[in-house]
Parts: C-alpha cells; structure tokens; sequence
C-alpha cells in the first residue's frame, strides 16, 4: 500500500513540475488565497482597508492614472498608421484560427459584456442626477453624462487592451516565447525573463487578472440578484449573491475544462447574439430617433473633446466624482488587460498588427456606443419626457437599472428574463476566460493549460469576487480594481517600450528577427 502511495505522490510532483510553472502558481495562488482569506475572516476591517486604499491612490495617482491611459491611447493611435502594422502575428503565412464573427464575439464578450450590461442604463442616469461639471438634470448635464459614458467605455479601454495583447500575442507567435506576460520583457532582460524577474511579473498578473475579473463576477451576482428579486421572491442580499456566484461559478468550470473552440467560443457567440437582439428590441420598441439624434450628437462631442476630457482632472477639494468613476474605470481596465491581454493573443494568431488595431479599437467602441444611445438615450427619454422614476431606482439600487428600464418598455417579463440569461452567459464567459488565462500564466506560458489548474482558478475567482462582496460590497470592487491597476500600468509602459524595439528589428530585417538580436546588451 505504502509502495503505491508513494507512486502516487512521485506521479503528482512530477506532473506538477512539468505542467506547472510551481514559483508562479505556489506565489499567485498564496497571494489569492490570502486575499480570500482575510475578505472573509476580517470583513469590517478589510473593508476599511480597501476604502483606504481607494483614497489614497485617487489622492496620489489619480493624476498619473489620466495622463498615462491617454499616451496609451496615442501610442495604439501611431501603431496603427506606422510602417509595422504590417506584420503579421504569427509567421508571415499563419491563418487565423477563428472566423471574424468568432473572434469578435469572444473579443466582445471577454472585454466589455458584462459591465456594459450593468452600466449601460446606470452610468447616463447616474451623471444626469449628479454630473462632473454641469447643474445636476440641466441640458449641459445631460450632454455631459452621454459624453463621459462613451469616455469611460470607448477607446481608452480598448488602446490598454491592444497594447498588452499585441505585446503577448508579437512575442509568442512571432518568436516562439511563452503566452504569458514575462515574455514582454525579453528585448529589455532577455534570457533573465526565466527567473525570478520574470516570475514576479506573472504573479502580479495572475493576481491582477482574478481581482479584475472578480469585480466583473461581483457586480455581475448584482444584477443577476437584482432581476430575480423583482421577478420572483428571492431576496437582494449579500448571501444570495454569493450563492449565485457559487453556482454560475460551478458551470463557469464546466466550459473552462471544455476548452476555447468549444465552451468559450460558442457561449461568447450566443451571448453576443442575445446583446445585438436586445439592442435591437430596445431600439425600435423605445424612442428610436431620439436615441439616433444622441449617438450621432454624442459621438461629435466625444471626438471633438476627446482631448480636453481625457486630460481633465477634479481640482474640487471635496469632490470624489473622478475617483468614483474615471479612475475607477481606468484601474479595472487596467487590472483587467492581462486578462483580456493574454486571452486576445490566444485567439489572435494570423492576424495582421492593422487588423488587430481596427477590430479590438474601433468595432467594440462602435458597438458601445451604439448599446449606451439606446439604452442609457431610452432610459433618459423616460426620465425627461416620460413617467421618470429611473434615477429613484437606480439610486437606490444600481444593479436594477437594466429591468427598471425594461419594466417601462413592452414584453417587461420575457425581456428581463433575456436580461438575466444575458448576464449570467456573461459571468460564465468572464469567469471561464480569466481561469483559461490565469491557468496559462502559471503553467508557464502554455497555451493549452492542465485541465486540473483551470478547475483550481475558476474556484478561485468565485471565491475571490464572495470575499470582495463581504468585505465591502461595490466600493470593496472598486478600491480592488484601482490598487490591482497601478502595478499593471507598469507592466503595460514596459510592453510599448519592448513591443517599439522588437518591432524595428522587425522591420530592419525583413522577417523574423533572431531572438539575440532583441537582448538589451545589443
């Protein structure tokens, strides 16, 4: 007996060893396991430090947060007209391994889902009631609050998204490096990205990318909770939200062990069906030329403001609007870019730097922008000119915004129905991705990651996004995703220094460059 135990255990280290990276798997799963653990042991002190936290990045690095994602949005702007966007990612004759609708709707579904569902309604609302500059429910503020939704959700987003994913996607299809975040760093460290260097920039990020998708997982048992209580006599409570996360969390785990061309892909396509076939029943069922006359108007202000808004900083002393919502949204994006990062160079292969650039920044933005004039310019349309009661609501509830609006449209029940499958096929899609790439980090770099560490970090984030929820609740998500963002900007200023180098050896040499010729002492 004692023969076939040992056996055993030899068989488990062995598998671990050549399966998994142990420095960046033991190190991430520590750092998550000790986040899980003190949310959900010291609740009312976690939540002091988490808001304590929020406030003294706001105070110290909200200036940093904007003046970095607009130059990241510059540098995304230059690639795509430079000389390199040629390249293709991959060898110069690799061919996608996606269909473009394929690849869309797992771009789509990974990147923005979920928080456009939760937001889409609340964020214009939100603004309308109590905007960054304007009197609160005036024209201006009304303007104003389109405006900073297409802000926060257009292309600054996606430019830290494109910039982590070429960065994978360069070194890993075009010179045979690891799917994983280390592999950025080989034209500044070169062979040092194999050791401890290298191993501390995937743990920040393995950590970095559950905190960001447990904000999704968090905000998404919201809403879930929040459709339910008003459809049926489910309570809104912190315990039925954590329930919900346990069981979405259990098929969330299912489709991860399917794999990317089975489970990711055809929940991501069906779930941006859903998205475009409620898009739709919104638009013609509520103000249809209203929400036309404010896409088009928006999109003008947007772009003829781009600049002065992204620039702008909140030099009220007793203002927290900006840290409640433009660093919010800045840290979770950038929280979130090794997940999404990592996920979009997997399914990018073949694809040129050009392609890459236009279909990840500007097809998702148009999409947003077009979901934000319908439902935030229908639920503006109620508020101003309807019965109101929209901004009652979602004061009182944010997560209700969604079925407060669909309560005021035709087929209220069918369409709220729609409205929850849509978040939980979302929760799934986000949950089953970010567990595909944290298992890739910590194997390694493997783009095809051991079954039993997937099952491992999809758990993981369930936990993680309960524990935010006891421990604070939205602020606790917020204050997770700015403080995770912070070390991320780092990591992705590195990747535009890294990506320009590679880049003209690149180009210089026709082809595919040596990898010694990207080592720093040359």
């Amino acid at each position: 007996m004692l023969k076939y135990l040992i056996r055993f255990f030899r068989f488990l280290y062995n598998w671990f060893v050549e399966e998994v990276s142990p420095p960046v798997f033991i190190g991430a799963a520590v750092g998550v396991l000790a986040i899980i653990i003190y949310g959900t042991g010291w609740t009312e002190q976690a939540g002091r430090v988490f808001e304590s936290v929020l406030n003294f990045i706001a105070k110290n690095f909200g200036w940093y947060y904007i003046l970095i994602v607009f130059g990241f949005l510059i540098f995304i702007i230059w690639l795509l007209f430079s000389k390199y966007a040629k390249i293709r990612l991959g060898g110069d004759d690799a061919k996608p391994e996606f269909s473009r609708f394929s690849w869309f709707s797992m771009i789509f579904a990974a990147g923005m889902g979920m928080g456009l569902i939760f937001w889409g309604v609340a964020e214009p609302i939100m603004h309308y009631s109590a905007p960054p500059k304007a009197e609160p429910e005036s024209i201006a503020a009304l303007e104003e609050s389109m405006r900073f939704s297409f802000f926060h959700w257009g292309f600054h987003p996606w430019a830290i998204y494109i910039i982590f994913a070429l960065g994978i996607s360069y070194f890993h299809f075009r010179h045979k490096l690891p799917l994983a975040p280390r592999s950025m760093f080989y034209p500044i460290l070169g062979e040092r990205i194999y050791g401890w260097i290298g191993h501390v920039v995937d743990i920040f990020c393995t950590i970095g990318t559950l905190l960001g998708v447990a904000t999704s997982l968090g905000l998404g048992a919201m809403q879930i909770n929040s459709g339910i209580n008003a459809l049926t006599d489910v309570p809104y409570s912190t315990n039925s939200q954590i329930i919900i996360i346990g069981i979405i969390t259990a098929i969330a785990v299912i489709s991860v062990v399917s794999g990317v061309k089975k489970g990711i892909r055809y929940l991501s396509m069906t779930n941006v069906t859903l998205m475009l076939l409620l898009m739709l029943f919104v638009l013609i069922a509520g103000p249809t030329l209203y929400q036309l006359h404010m896409l088009i108007s928006t999109f003008g202000d947007y772009v003829q403001q781009i600049v002065s808004t992204s620039l702008w900083i909140d030099l009220r002393p007793d203002s927290d609007w900006q840290s409640n919502w433009t660093l919010f949204y800045w840290g979770w994006w950038l929280s979130w870019c090794p997940f999404v990062g990592i996920f979009l160079a997997r399914i990018s292969r073949g694809r040129t730097i050009r392609e890459f650039i236009f279909f990840v920044l500007i097809i998702p933005t148009l999409v947003t922008f077009l979901w934000f004039s319908v439902f935030g310019g229908t639920a503006m349309h109620i508020e101003i000119f309807g019965n109101g009661g929209i901004s009652e609501i979602v004061e009182e509830n944010v997560a209700m915004s969604l079925h407060a609006l669909l309560d005021n449209l035709p087929f209220t029940y069918i369409t709220q129905w729609v409205g929850i499958l849509l978040v939980v096929i979302f929760f799934i899609t986000s949950s089953d991705s970010g567990s595909l790439v944290d298992d890739m980090v910590t194997s390694g770099g493997n783009p095809h990651p051991p079954v039993g560490t997937r099952i491992f970090w999809g758990i993981s984030e369930g936990a993680a996004a309960a524990a935010l929820l006891l421990a604070g609740g939205l602020s606790a998500l917020q204050a997770a995703s700015i403080s995770a963002g912070l070390p991320q900007s780092l990591i992705v200023i590195a990747c535009c220094y890294s990506l320009v180098k590679a880049l003209k050896k690149d180009e210089a040499t026709k082809g595919v460059p040596k990898l010694e010729k990207l080592k720093k002492k040359e």
